[in-house]
């Protein structure tokens, strides 16, 4: 089934570009090129992922990628020109998976756009009638078959990428993974990614699952090393 890829920038010879070399490798492109009409499409037209813009008229990406995790996992890749770090990291903060600094080189937008939308393919794919290997610990449990991951016995709203991270991590307890090896292994590449994009994943995460994310006992931080699960 072909994807759909919606692409929300206001710079139309970034959007052009975009959207020659994704039809060129199979994919449907919707476009937009503000932040308004871009919510408004991801809301009609469903899109398996969205290339979003932080600086853009009438509603900027910040505030589209939160309208979006209200009702939406959908995978979202921000588009940022700046070089402020801070930009980057509340765009992960409000949802976003990921971050794309322009001037980008389009291999690696279409590599990135093809392993988001794998690792979301696999949500939604993957068979719901079993569960096998289910992982629990305390008031945690998380069914890899299901994608579904619970506190107490209640469902966490986690988006894909987040719901990797812990996935990977609970089938490692006690196993410390570095911030690069991370990124390799469950955001599928090695060169591009910012180690930083992993801190502000944890940090979400930590506070979707833990009843007090400043002192975590689930996900943990080995100082200079990197995360791990506890299970002890």
């Amino acid at each position: 089934m072909t994807k759909t890829v919606l692409v929300v920038d206001d710079e139309r010879p970034i959007v052009e570009i975009l959207k020659f070399n994704l039809e060129k490798n199979g994919y449907r492109v919707l476009t937009a090129f503000d932040g308004a009409a871009g919510l408004e499409l991801a809301l009609s037209g469903k899109p398996d992922l969205i290339l979003l813009d932080l600086m853009l008229p009438k509603m900027d990406g910040f505030d589209v990628c939160k309208e979006l995790r209200k009702t939406s996992n959908v995978p979202i890749l921000m588009l940022t020109a700046k070089d402020d770090e801070l930009d980057k990291v509340l765009g992960l903060e409000l949802g976003a998976d990921d971050y794309i600094t322009k001037p980008f080189g389009i291999r690696e937008v279409l590599a990135r756009v093809k392993r988001n939308l794998t690792r979301n393919a696999q949500e939604t794919e993957s068979p719901k009638s079993e569960s096998s290997g289910l992982i629990t610990y305390m008031n945690f449990s998380l069914d890899p078959q299901r994608y579904e991951v619970k506190i107490d016995g209640s469902p966490v709203d986690l988006t894909v990428r987040e719901f990797e991270l812990v996935k990977y991590l609970a089938m490692n307890p006690g196993q410390v993974f570095s911030r690069e090896k991370l990124l390799e292994s469950v955001w599928g590449y090695e060169y591009f990614g910012d180690p930083r994009t992993v801190d502000v994943t944890v940090r979400r995460v930590r506070e979707k699952l833990e009843k007090d994310p400043a002192n975590p006992v689930l996900i943990m931080t080995k100082r200079g090393v990197g995360y791990y699960f506890n299970k002890n």
